[in-house]
């Protein structure tokens, strides 16, 4: 059986992705940070159901405490399959970011997948198979206004994509993002009505966190070896 890990595998779209790698056959480790007690729900969940999971807590920012915890999952063996979804919003139009605004939201997105990943790439190249999918968004393509830490921070994801996928190709390990446009959740309601939604969005409907996860499913599968290096957008035709 194949192990995944899921960063951000607490929230909706990552709860989402660590049931359809579960239904797929993978070992799913959920990682939280702070909602250690959501990551065990859904971890206990999907054994209800019949998968395998494991929830598992750690900050992704925090180097010393990242690599620790990865130790312990490799002395199981190696991870194959790495999602990097793990990510925050601290928006401010740029004249009033503070600082701290912007370190943080680099450090979540892109420090967080380079703690994350790197550690578990000699074991994986190992097994000459892997799958790296990190989520970005569609403002890291566009823009968006009093986003500029997170277009930044997801951007920088796109550029470290292609050049991972460049250094792995040749080892079986296939390293792609995806890039989700409005994808429905509670916050997704408050900030965008509607009426917002239908302006915005050719589709005129918000994604759903199982559309995402089922492209995310998908990359991660046998089937998508020929895939790598890609941005992928899943935002019912807003770009």
């Amino acid at each position: 059986m194949k192990r995944a890990l899921v960063t951000g595998g607490s929230g909706g779209i990552g709860a989402a992705i660590c049931r359809r790698l579960a239904a797929d056959g993978r070992h799913v480790y959920v990682h939280a940070n702070t909602n250690s007690e959501e990551a065990r729900r859904i971890a206990s969940d999907i054994e209800a159901a019949g998968g395998s999971a494991t929830a598992v807590t750690f900050d992704v920012v925090d180097r010393s405490a990242s690599e620790a915890a990865l130790r312990r999952m490799l002395d199981e063996g190696p991870i194959q399959i790495v999602v990097n979804n793990a990510g925050i919003h601290d928006d401010a139009v740029m004249p009033a970011m503070k600082p701290e605004q912007w370190s943080r939201v680099i450090d979540v997105s892109l420090n967080g997948f380079f703690n994350v990943t790197q550690p578990l790439l000699m074991p994986m190249i190992g097994t000459r198979w892997g799958r790296i999918v990190s989520v970005s968004s569609v403002a890291a393509l566009t823009g968006n206004r009093g986003q500029t830490n997170y277009a930044a921070a997801k951007a920088g994801l796109h550029g470290a994509t292609k050049a991972l996928a460049l250094e792995l190709a040749s080892r079986g390990i296939t390293v792609n993002a995806v890039a989700p446009g409005i994808i429905a959740s509670s916050m997704t309601e408050r900030v965008f009505p509607q009426e917002a939604i239908e302006r915005l969005v050719p589709m005129k409907r918000a994604g759903s966190p199982q559309e995402v996860a089922d492209l995310v499913g998908f990359l991660a599968s046998e089937q998508a070896g020929y895939i790598s290096g890609q941005i992928i957008s899943i935002n019912g035709a807003m770009i």
